[in-house]
């Protein structure tokens, strides 16, 4: 692949799910940079990944995204980035979005929650348990205590991760996940605690909605539900791309970043 001049050099920050971490990203990440010499920051949000902290210790979605916004408050005054988040990233990226809309070129959301601006931000997430998703299998909730707050934490079982998120991905990531996901939370109660993201916030950055066509977790129901919910501003579907796009399908997911990045 040839590398692109300075000028169409991008900036891309890969936002993980709960319970993994950056890791998640390392197929995309060589691809993109590969592509052209473009920045590819795969960060890891509090308590996951390589991060120290245990989530007991995280009291909130905000703290949970430190990382993240910390990256977006130090860009240099100018740079953009596109921001880009799979599965509950999709929540994390609009959190980001509505506090630092001048830092975004586009949010992308791949097989991702995307909020609107209508409802509280918990709002997507109620709706996949509520109508399209309720069977974690394996999977153990329990909740925590911190400063008098009670958050629900949750660890992924393997059967769920085997039969509805990796299906379609390399046995040799299904088994990295396996030894790398955390126990982690979904912030839902918080999240239904916090005002609506805003119109002039997140509700004006560019979004672009990719998902593939087997996810078994977000369903294709789902997804097309989400994007008659609030219009993106594009939307890419992958066939045969399960739950983890970045895993199954990284140069098909790679092809589309790429076409983002020359849009925005």
């Amino acid at each position: 692949m040839e590398m692109g001049s300075e000028s169409s050099k991008k900036h891309f920050v890969l936002v993980h799910t709960a319970c993994h971490g950056g890791w998640v990203w390392y197929k995309v990440k060589l691809l993109l940079e590969a592509a052209g010499g473009h920045k590819v920051s795969a960060i890891n949000l509090a308590a996951s990944g390589v991060d120290p902290r245990r989530i007991e210790e995280i009291g909130s979605v905000e703290e949970y995204l430190e990382p993240l916004l910390k990256l977006l408050e130090s860009l240099p005054e100018g740079e953009k980035v596109i921001l880009v988040g799979e599965s509950c990233g999709g929540v994390y990226i609009s959190i980001a979005a509505d506090k630092f809309p001048q830092r975004i070129a586009a949010a992308v959301y791949t097989n991702a929650l995307m909020p609107d601006t209508q409802h509280k931000p918990s709002y997507v997430l109620d709706t996949l348990g509520e109508k399209f998703f309720s069977d974690w299998k394996d999977s153990e909730f329990s909740p925590y205590k911190i400063r008098n707050e009670t958050v629900e934490s949750v660890k992924l079982g393997h059967e769920l991760m085997k039969q509805n998120i990796y299906q379609n991905s390399p046995l040799e990531d299904y088994e990295l996940a396996k030894m790398l996901t955390r126990k982690g939370s979904l912030f839902r109660d918080d999240l239904a605690k916090r005002n609506n993201f805003t119109e002039e916030g997140y509700g004006s950055v560019k979004r672009v909605y990719i998902y593939g066509e087997e996810d078994l977790i977000f369903t294709k129901e789902f997804q097309l539900w989400q994007i008659e919910n609030f219009k993106p501003d594009k939307v890419y579907s992958i066939p045969g791309g399960d739950h983890k796009l970045m895993l199954c399908k990284p140069k098909e997911l790679v092809s589309c970043l790429l076409q983002i990045a020359a849009a925005y």
